[in-house]
Order: C-alpha cells, then structure tokens, then sequence
C-alpha cells in the first residue's frame, strides 16, 4: 500500500486544478503533450460542455506514476454549482492537495472545502498557483490562509521572485534550495521560513517540542534531515499542512507538488485479505460497458465475474468487468484490490452512497452541497416528453441531489439545482448527449418548514370497509438541522412488525409537503400507539393511513417556516461601503463591524438567499466590477412572519380525508 496514493484536487473555480493535473500527467509520462483548459484539450475536461466553457463540471479521475508510487488523482470542479461532485470525491481520498491562486487568494469555496477536509481529517497540501501573474504575492496569500485557514499552514518552499519575475520555488529542506535562495539575495527569508517549518513542527508534537527546546534550530541540514522526515510525519496525520509555490501554466513548482504528494501525503489503509469494504462514489455511462460504478475499496479485493454485496440496498449483484479510468479511457484492470480506485461494470441496480461489502471500513461523509433552487423544465414537443423524463432520470441517477419530481399526473418536472451555471449545463448536456432541448422555468428558492411545538397526530383508517389502520404519533420539534428521527414505541401483538415497517417507510414521504407544501424537517416522529384487524387490514392500509395521521398532526400543532441562509463577504472600494451596507439591510442581511484594508473595505455577516439572489449583479453594474461578493450556504432559520412562501400541494391533501382515500386507492 505504501506504493500508493489516492489524491483529490480541489479549489475555487479558476485556480488552476486542471492545468495542474495536465502538468503533473506530462511529467510522469502519462502523457506525450500538454493540453489546455483554454483550447478545449485537457485531459480530465472530456465532456463537450466542460472544452467549450473552459470549467470542470465533472469530477474526472486518472492516473500516474511518480518515483515508484502509483497515484489515483481526481480533479474535481471548482465552482460552487457543481460541489456537489465535490462532497463525493472528498470521502473516498486520503489525500488532498487544495490550490489557492496566487492574485485572488483564499476564496469561498477554498474555505467551504477547507472547512469539509477537516471534518473529515484528511491530510492536505496547499498549493499556491498563479506565482507568475502580475499581483501575485506570496507573503499576502500566506496571510489569507493563516486568517482564514489554518495558522498550522507552513511554507516548504521560499517563491524566488513574484509576478512576472516568477522564477520557480527553492525547497527550504535542500542545500539546493538554500544556494538557490542566497542567489536570488532571499537568504534571510530562507533561513525564517526554514525555522518557521521547525517551529509548526515543534508546536504540533510534545516530543518534538522537547528537543526543539533543548536543542534550538539545528545549523546543519540535508536533504533528509531529521526535521524534514518529522514535519513530513506530521503533515500525513494531517497535523501540519504543507504550502508550496508554483506557476503550473509554466511547469514551476510542479515537480516539487509530485514529490510532496509522495511524502506528505498518507498511503491508503486497508488488506486484500479483509471483507470487502467500499463505497460507490460515481456512476457513469459508457456507450460500451454501460452503467460503471466508481467504487474505492477500503478492505478484500474485487475480481472480474465475482458477485459482490450491495449492504445498502441489502441485494447481490454480478461484476461482470473492472476498468481503470483515465480521464474519458478505461481499460480493464480485472480486478480492484483494497486501497484501490476503480469502475466497476454490471451492477444494474447500484446507486451512488451505496455501500458494497461491509460498512465498517467506509468513513463518514462531509455535507457541502445543499440545492437552493427548484426549477421547472419545459420540453418543446409532446413527442419528446418522454425522451426528456428518461434522460432526466438517467441524470438523476449521476447526481442524486437533482432530485427530480416527476408529477405524473400534472405531466411536470422539477429538479433541484445549485445555481443558474448548473442550468446552462443541464441544458448543454441534454443537447449534446441526448438530442434534446428544454427550458427551464425562474428558479425560486427552496424553504422548509417545522413544528411550532409538540402534540400528536391520530388517524382511524376504518371506513370504507374493507380496511382497518388505527396510528398515533407522538411529534417533537428537534434543533435546527437534527432531520427527521422516527422510532416505534407499540407491541407487536398491537401492530405487526410488517405493518410497523410499512409505516416506517411511508413516516418521510409524508412529511415531504407540510401545511405550506414545504419538506417538514427537525422533528422527532414516534409511533405511540397502533392497531390492526385480523380479517379486515390490508397492509396498502397502512400507505393510506400513516399521511393522514402525519397531517393531523401537522395540523393540530402548527408549522412555522424556514428560508436558507447565506455567509457572505463583500469587498468594495471605500467610497462605496455605506451603500452596500445600506443595501445588506435592505436585504435583511445582518454584518460584523466592516474592516478596511487600504482603500478597500470588507463586509462579512449573514442574508437569506432568497433576497440576495440578483446581488452579485448589482453589485458588479454599482461598482463598476470593483466589488465582488462570495456566499456559502449557512443553514435554515426561522423565518420572519411577512415571508409567505407556500408551495402548490402536489396530490390531494391527506386533511381532506374522504377526497384522500378515493384517490389513493384509484377510485378518484
């Protein structure tokens, strides 16, 4: 396993991941010629939608070698539209290198994928890109990321000149990098960052601050000096977080990125001799194999016709084929070894999250990407509506956090999206691969709602005869984000155990449109009392009767509703700072007291989304381009009494109980 690496690469849009990943591709061999972002031709921007924008909107994986260590490394997008690609990769890597730029420093989504990296543990390399723009500065980016990420980030590296006269990085650990340093007239500077280095070291370990106490900074150094093996230690637990320098448009720094990957990065755990252990973290389809899963295998070992345990859908499936990815080629690898990254082809059923094997092995995952927005699709012709649920479906089925409505009935589609660059996507993609064109309605955002208190829900499915479905819930309003919890509290004797599990199932789709049509959320549901009849219950009784019980309940309670929040930052020239404050209270946004930094002033504080959606706009017409705002999701709350948001009820409410029955059973 030391042999090997699985490396995600992360940052803000426009940072320079997939130039990195096409420089580190050239320098190991992988391949002949460097392709460009600009022109269409990088490796890891295969879909036709990703060359013609210049952007990643797919997380794309490869492989390289480099000094006897074989790496699995996925470049994932960087705009926040598409993070939902980026909360997938993040919990299948061991490692992760994130790119800050140069100019622009650490931005929205650096400190949201940050923020996830560390819930997660994972070792990181920062990687400051954009060395040779003119603005780049290496002192004021060290700065941004001590601020905003974490003071344990340590320059490897000194930069030999800034901007344009971009030289390339000199290593702090190599008698190389200090000659290279004393040339270029940066000896001071080497000698300060290379005690830095030792004193971040000496800070994260007891043991090393012993020996940095007794013996100081040591005069004598080497390319594996003892400090350098001993922060190299520290950054794998991911104690200690490496920050190196480069230029990848020109090669800079990149080698040294290769080298740091192999030694400050930790190599996978696991044994071919375990269980199976993995986790489906990608699904694609390839006009050859089909459906491919993309599964990292934490423990056994997977083969070529082996029939594997899909644990969470509690079904086998037959692996007819393994193929190693390498951007948009596969070739079959016959088997995936623990460790190991690989699409696995044949499983008709596998859903992406699904856990393969057993569950022990398989780390939590980090919530990034939460839609805001829901949309509507228009089609043009009747003759292509169902081409367009087919496709829709199938898209779905790639993300899952479209999560598409298909209202039967009414004959609409509505899907769930991050924002208004997912939609030029969506559309691009349906064209290109499908042969299809749709429209989507004005997005509007998504609220929730939850309980104004605790009470009960009570249904007596009795009538008309046959059928007998008898529920009581006990319903609590939990913290904010707590979700649904659902328990059962009855007897067996009561309710039968298939009856309670009907119920169990049916409790989260009733609670999918409450008073206001909004998705009910932070409650506690317990089942309280149940009963059925020997001859007279069906157990289709039970889909009837748990919505009415739930909506009861709903009903004699009461529910109050919850609109998204955002944290934002606004940064504009001086003279523009009373109207954007003026305009962030117009907007109900709440805000820190602003702080200027030369002739710019900077705004942090919280809005809700659903005010602040045409801003950036504003923002950039008022300032003339000057002011920039960067937003993350920031939760629900409470919303205030003059929002009214309710939601067109899908079906017939459950409220109207005689009108409700007919049309569950067809009789409508």
């Amino acid at each position: 396993m030391q042999g090997r690496r699985n490396v995600g690469i992360f940052a803000h849009v426009d940072a320079g991941k997939t130039t990195t990943t096409e420089q580190m591709l050239y320098l190991s061999g992988r391949i002949r010629s460097l392709g460009s972002v600009d022109k269409g031709t990088a490796r890891t921007d295969f879909m036709d939608v990703e060359r013609e924008r210049g952007i990643s909107v797919r997380a794309a994986a490869t492989t390289y070698s480099w000094e006897g260590v074989a790496v699995n490394l996925v470049d994932t997008p960087g705009h926040i539209d598409f993070v939902s690609e980026v909360e997938r990769v993040l919990r299948v890597m061991d490692g992760a290198v994130l790119i800050v730029s140069a100019v622009e420093g650490v931005q929205s989504q650096t400190e949201v994928i940050w923020q996830a990296l560390r819930k997660l543990g994972i070792p990181t390399i920062i990687y400051v890109n954009k060395m040779d723009r003119v603005g780049a500065s290496a002192g004021q980016v060290l700065l941004d990321i001590h601020k905003h990420l974490s003071v344990q980030a340590v320059p490897v590296q000194l930069p030999l000149g800034e901007g344009e006269e971009f030289a390339g990085p000199a290593s702090i650990w190599h008698h190389a990098g200090k000659q290279q340093a004393a040339a270029a007239g940066q000896a001071e500077a080497y000698q300060a960052a290379r005690t830095a280095m030792i004193e971040a070291a000496a800070e994260s370990d007891e043991r090393l601050l012993d020996r940095y106490m007794e013996e100081g900074i040591p005069e004598a150094e080497g390319p594996l000096s003892w400090w350098q093996s001993e922060a190299a230690a520290l950054a794998r637990s991911g104690s200690l977080f490496p920050v190196l320098y480069g230029a990848s448009g020109k090669g800079l720094g990149v080698r040294e990125l290769m080298e740091a990957v192999n030694g400050c990065l930790p190599a996978p755990a696991g044994d071919n001799q375990d269980q199976v252990s993995g986790i489906v973290f990608k699904i694609e389809r390839d006009k050859t194999m089909g459906r491919m899963a993309y599964v990292r295998l934490y423990g056994g070992c997977v083969r070529n016709r082996d029939t594997v345990y899909n644990a969470t859908q509690n079904i086998e499936e037959k692996v007819t084929q393994i193929r190693k990815v390498d951007g948009n080629r596969t070739e079959d690898a016959g088997e995936l070894a623990a460790g190991d990254i690989a699409a696995v082809c044949g499983m008709q059923h596998v859903r992406i999250g699904d856990i393969i094997g057993s569950p022990e092995a398989v780390p939590d995952e980090a919530r990034l990407a939460v839609p805001l927005l829901t949309v509507q699709v228009h089609w043009g012709s009747e003759a292509d509506y169902p081409r367009v649920v087919a496709a829709l479906q199938e898209l779905a089925d790639e993300d899952p956090l479209l999560d598409l409505q298909w209202l039967q009935e009414e004959r609409e589609l509505h899907l769930k999206v991050m924002g208004p660059i997912q939609l030029e996507v969506l559309a691009r993609v349906l064209d290109s691969r499908y042969g299809l064109t749709v429209t989507f309605g004005q997005p509007s955002v998504i609220y929730k709602e939850t309980l104004k208190g605790s009470g009960e829900g009570f249904v007596a499915y009795t009538m008309p005869k046959p059928c007998w479905a008898i529920l009581r819930f006990r319903m609590e309003p939990l913290p904010r984000g707590s979700g649904l919890q659902y328990e059962a509290n009855v007897r067996a004797e009561d309710l039968l155990p298939q009856y309670q599990n009907e119920v169990a199932r049916r409790v989260p789709e009733a609670l999918q449109q409450g008073l206001k049509g909004w998705e009910v959320v932070d409650v506690k549901v317990t089942l309280t009392e149940g009963e059925h009849h020997v001859w007279h219950t069906h157990p289709l009784d039970f889909v009837v009767a748990t919505p009415m019980g739930i909506m009861d309940g709903l009903n004699r309670i009461g529910t109050k509703l919850l609109e998204p929040m955002l944290r934002f930052r606004v940064t504009v020239p001086e003279e523009f700072g009373g109207k954007v404050m003026n305009d962030l209270v117009q907007m109900r946004g709440t805000f820190d007291t602003p702080s200027l930094h030369g002739d710019r002033l900077t705004i942090e504080g919280r809005l809700p989304a659903a005010t602040s959606l045409e801003y950036p706009v504003k923002l950039g017409s008022m300032t003339k381009g000057r002011g920039t705002i960067v937003t993350f999701y920031d939760g629900y709350e409470e919303a205030p009494d003059e929002v009214a948001a309710e939601r067109p009820r899908r079906g017939v409410n459950p409220l109207d109980t005689s009108k409700y029955i007919l049309w569950v059973r067809n009789a409508l």
